[in-house]
């Protein structure tokens, strides 16, 4: 059975991704289930950093200046830590990749989209920071790139709001 993709519709272009279901099932299925209840609907890109990743996901990005923006929560919770030996998918540029507070199983919505290899962030390379990548842009990274060189403020907080208009699932 092939793997589930995402149309990401924003602001600025659409981006097609390949989510891992068949490697990442706990980690894609979440995100899937989220993108069907039309949470992710509305909220803007709350990080950006050239040369690093585009974050995305906290429900209280839906105001773009909210202070609170990179901080919440999913409504299911908080996920497992999902590290198998079979799905040793490195942060490659491209890749989505599972936010967290650096606490164990403390993914929930928030992921990042990779902008260039960031290996020190693999689940399985030494150190402390542990993110499990479950999907790959297949289509659009020359909107990845455009919302990657967006200028920000002190804070990575884009100064011109990118909002994801709409993410729809197809299985």
């Amino acid at each position: 059975m092939a793997n589930p993709t995402a149309l990401l519709e924003t602001s600025l272009g659409n981006i097609k991704v390949e989510l891992f279901m068949d490697k990442m099932p706990i980690t894609a299925g979440n995100f899937v289930k989220l993108a069907k209840t039309g949470f992710y609907d509305g909220l803007h890109f709350h990080r950006v950093i050239n040369g690093f990743m585009l974050q995305f996901g906290c429900p209280h990005s839906k105001d773009p200046q909210s202070p609170r923006a990179g901080t919440g929560d999913s409504p299911l919770g908080p996920l497992q830590d999902e590290h198998p030996a079979d799905a040793k998918l490195s942060n490659e540029p491209g890749t989505l990749s599972m936010a967290n507070t650096g606490r164990p199983n403390s993914g929930s919505c928030q992921f990042f989209i990779n902008t260039v290899h960031n290996a020190y962030l693999d689940w399985f390379s030494p150190g402390p920071s542990k993110h499990p990548v479950f999907g790959k842009v297949t289509e659009g990274m020359d909107v990845v790139k455009k919302i990657e060189s967006t200028r920000t403020d002190a804070s990575d907080r884009p100064t011109t709001p990118v909002k994801m208009n709409k993410v729809t699932i197809t299985e």
